[in-house]
């Protein structure tokens, strides 16, 4: 949108915050809902194929945002630090999710994934010098709990390997997606949040493809109204205009509330999957889900001295 446009949406977020839950409880849904498109696309193509598409689709959108916002190119010296990050937040957390969709359930993906904020609180004290608080020690405990709860049950059980390699390959994603959280506020976190989100997905998405050529050259991929409207709606919806319009209400939110907001995608992830692709809710991933989301709002809600 022009700048007057944007500025007057802008204008209209910072005095209307009913209007700022509404959006943020829309795109937390169609987040929720990606997960199950993210799940079927793979009945038409490879995992790294759908991805290359996926955010292929989704950093042409953002670039286009990015030159009719006129936000121009990052500095050179910012280069690096941007690869870097499309690397770690894109190719390696869509890579070994996509990956691991092939043997774990949709709802409970979301779920380990967004497990992301217990990861970044612990390596924001090693690297960041945050203190580790009474609090956060609480809820990274309770956190680490539920992730036990899921893994260690699904072993119990009796769970095939590819299950339970499929779940430590999803927190191995959770973590990257941490790592490049913390490098983003050690390297970045000048830029301009939408420049940072379409160059790092531009950098990813190349990382993506060339994976994918290497992986899968030559397996079948089948385009119809079905595929196309996946790789639509995962690439041009959720992932590049749904992050335009969510870095616009992070700038009248506080980070802390933004974070724990996300919470609503694997709740979303865990009620798409259960009622569209009939997995099975199962006690211990509602138990395990409830100690993970639990832990993360402990972690993340501020101490009322420190306000």
């Amino acid at each position: 949108m022009p700048d007057d446009e944007k500025n007057s949406f802008m204008s209209l977020l910072q005095k209307r915050k009913s209007l700022v839950w509404l959006l943020i409880f829309l795109i937390t849904i169609l987040w929720g809902y990606a997960w199950v498109l993210m799940k079927a696309s793979l009945d038409y193509m490879g995992p790294f194929t759908f991805s290359s598409f996926r955010f292929g689709a989704g950093a042409v959108t953002l670039m286009l945002i990015v030159w009719i916002w006129k936000v121009g190119l990052p500095p050179k010296t910012y280069w690096r630090h941007l690869m870097i990050i499309g690397v770690l937040q894109t190719s390696i957390v869509f890579l070994l999710v996509m990956f691991a969709l092939r043997f774990v359930e949709a709802g409970k993906s979301s779920v380990l994934l967004y497990s992301m904020p217990m990861w970044s609180s612990l390596l924001a004290v090693r690297f960041l010098g945050e203190k580790l608080t009474r609090r956060k020690i609480i809820g990274l405990l309770i956190g680490m709990i539920g992730l036990l709860t899921i893994l260690g049950w699904d072993i119990w059980i009796g769970q095939s390997p590819e299950v339970i390699i499929g779940e430590i390959l999803i927190i191995l994603a959770a973590i990257s997606w941490a790592i490049s959280n913390i490098y983003y506020r050690l390297k970045v976190q000048n830029l301009p949040q939408i420049q940072v989100s379409a160059f790092q997905m531009l950098f990813g998405a190349i990382g993506i493809v060339a994976v994918t050529l290497v992986m899968e050259w030559g397996e079948p991929v089948v385009f119809n109204v079905h595929s196309i409207y996946y790789i639509l709606f995962t690439g041009v919806l959720a992932s590049a205009l749904c992050f335009t319009v969510w870095f616009m209400i992070m700038s009248v939110v506080d980070m802390v509330t933004a974070t724990i907001s996300t919470l609503l995608v694997p709740i979303f992830g865990l009620m798409f999957s259960t009622w569209l692709l009939d997995e099975v809710l199962t006690t211990t991933i509602l138990i395990g889900s409830a100690f993970i989301i639990i832990g993360i709002v402990i972690v993340q809600k501020k101490n009322p001295r420190q306000q």
